[in-house]
Formats: structure tokens, C-alpha cells, sequence
């Protein structure tokens, strides 16, 4: 309550997806508040029981931590609501997020539409762009196994697809350039004009703790990978031998997207064009499947660590 209605105003953020939502930002960036259609607030009362029951009993859990479900109406002829949700935001940290993966385990489309030189820490790149593999320590790799099985066990059978895993990586090397062009992560550090959602801002709170657990402040090495050819949906790279240490924050986010009627349809029409294991619109059980065996082979375990 403290960090939404306090004296400090909430930042707007600009939506990286297609929901056309808004996304707000609390001033000590613990809590992030979305816009939601009715269609989404029906989902998540209908999964609430289920939801908190699976928050409850699995504490490392990786889907979206929610706090709040809202509507206010806003004064005026048109008495128009408004519904929002009050989320815990992925990126709560100290260490400055250099670059950001939304992942799902599908090809069509999944690339950023920006180009190359335009790249920087505030892009949401997609599977095609994934250049790492995360080589997790055994203890870790075993435990996010576990518990990526149990997340999507249940958004399975809540009949929910189309979520992501969300990834966001800190590279302690400041040297450090990437594939797509060199940054400097000193001056990319702070406050931005442009901030996107699930973000850092990349100060030092002394009352920030800065505790490892799965799926937040994780320390890790990540090696680079090489597509073969440009011309083939080749998920994930060609490993290079070359080493990064990072430090990971990831969560599994957009889990109130159910398989309805217009993502069957969708599933139907793109079928028709594309290859249907391609496309993100699948039913929960096919998605789930994919979705595992995607981000196994994102991450796997750090066997140098043994």
C-alpha cells in the first residue's frame, strides 16, 4: 500500500507486446501494475483458488507473483472502468539488466522487429534472437527442472497457453561486447526515459537484499551460440566454447491467456500457412510440451561445475 499510494508518483511504461495494456511501475520498482480486459479478470478469478493454492504450496514457483485484482470507475458521463492487476516485478534489482529475453518455444515471428543497430538494453528480443545457452549449477539446474515441470503442469491444467519465460541477464564484465554491438553497461546505468516493463533501474538500495534464489539474482555462465543459417528457425544456436558470467533473473509471465475460441481459430488459419508446430496459438497440452522442451535446452547443467 506504502509503495502505491505513497507521496512519489508511479512511472508509465511503455508495453513491449501486442495487449495493449499499460503498464506502471511503483518508485522503488517492487511493484508493477498492468491494465487487464474483462476477458483476462474472468481467467484469473476463474484459476484464482487454483493459482493461490499453487503459489502456496510451491515456493520457488516461477509464474507471475500477483498481489491485487482491482476496478476502479472513473468519474465522468461514461462511468468507464477500469481493471488492473497489481504484480511483483521480475527485475526488482541491483544489478543493471543488459538484455532481456521474452521466450515461448515457437519460430513464427519470434524475433524482434528491430534492426540490429538499434538494439539495446530496453529491447525484448525473442526466441530467433537468443544467442546464449545458461549453464546452470547442478543444485540450480535440478531445481528449476523441478519446478518449471510443476509451473506448467498447472497452467496446463487451467487450460492457459501462450505464456513466456522471461529472462533477464546482467553480464559482471563490463567489458563485456556483444554479437549485436558494443554497449557500455557504466553509462546505461539509472533512471531511463524509455523503460519497458520487468525492468531495473540498476541502483543500489542498501535495503535491497540481494539474496540467490531460483529464478532471481543467480549467478551463472552463459555460453555463446551461432545459427548455422539465417535461412532456418534454428531455436537454439550452435555452442562456441565462449563464456560469459552473468547473473540471471527469469520468471514465466502473460499466463492469463486461455485456449478459447479465437486461439483455436488462430491455431486453424496459421496452420493452413505455416508449419503448425511453428506457431505460438497450440493447445495447452502441445505448449507445454514445447515450452519444456525449449527452455531445456536454453538451460542446461554447468557440467565444468562438477
Amino acid at each position: 500500500m506504502l509503495s502505491l499510494c505513497g507521496d512519489q508518483a508511479l512511472r508509465e511504461l511503455s508495453s513491449p507486446g501486442k495487449s495493449g495494456s499499460f503498464f506502471y511501475l511503483t518508485s522503488n520498482d517492487q511493484y508493477m501494475i498492468k491494465t487487464m480486459k474483462k476477458a483476462e479478470v474472468k481467467i484469473f478469478l476463474k484459476m484464482l483458488r487454483a493459482y493461490y493454492n499453487h503459489v502456496r504450496a510451491f515456493e520457488n514457483t516461477l509464474v507471475t507473483k500477483f498481489f491485487g485484482l482491482h476496478c476502479v470507475k472513473l468519474a465522468g458521463a461514461n462511468q468507464k472502468k477500469v481493471r488492473f492487476v497489481i504484480m511483483g516485478n521480475l527485475f526488482c534489482s541491483d544489478h543493471f539488466i543488459h538484455r532481456r529475453f521474452d521466450l515461448k518455444g515457437s519460430s513464427l515471428g519470434r524475433t524482434t522487429d528491430k534492426p540490429q543497430t538499434e538494439i539495446d538494453e530496453y529491447t525484448i528480443l525473442k526466441d530467433l534472437d537468443l544467442n546464449f545457452i545458461f549453464r546452470l549449477q547442478k543444485h540450480w539446474y535440478q531445481e528449476f527442472q523441478r519446478q518449471v515441470d510443476k509451473d506448467c503442469d498447472f497452467l496446463e491444467q487451467e487450460n492457459i497457453m501462450d505464456y513466456s519465460l522471461l529472462v533477464g541477464v546482467h553480464f559482471r564484465d563490463k567489458r563485456v561486447i556483444m554479437t549485436e554491438g558494443s554497449f557500455d553497461s557504466d553509462s546505461s546505468r539509472g533512471s531511463s526515459p524509455h523503460l519497458s516493463p520487468h525492468l531495473s533501474r540498476g541502483d543500489t538500495d542498501p535495503n535491497r537484499l540481494c539474496k540467490i534464489k531460483l529464478g532471481s539474482n543467480m549467478p551463472t555462465r552463459a555460453e555463446l551460440t551461432i545459427r548455422k543459417s539465417e535461412l532456418e528457425a534454428q531455436l537454439i544456436g550452435e555452442p562456441t566454447g565462449e563464456f560469459y558470467d552473468v547473473i540471471l533473473y527469469f520468471g514465466i509471465i502473460d499466463i492469463l491467456q486461455d485456449y478459447d475460441i479465437s486461439k483455436k481459430l488462430e491455431h486453424a488459419y496459421k496452420s493452413f500457412q505455416y508449419d503448425p508446430t511453428s506457431i505460438s496459438a497450440v493447445d495447452p497440452k502441445q505448449y507445454s510440451r514445447r515450452f519444456k522442451d525449449f527452455v531445456y535446452k536454453a538451460f542446461q547443467e554447468d557440467k565444468a561445475d562438477t
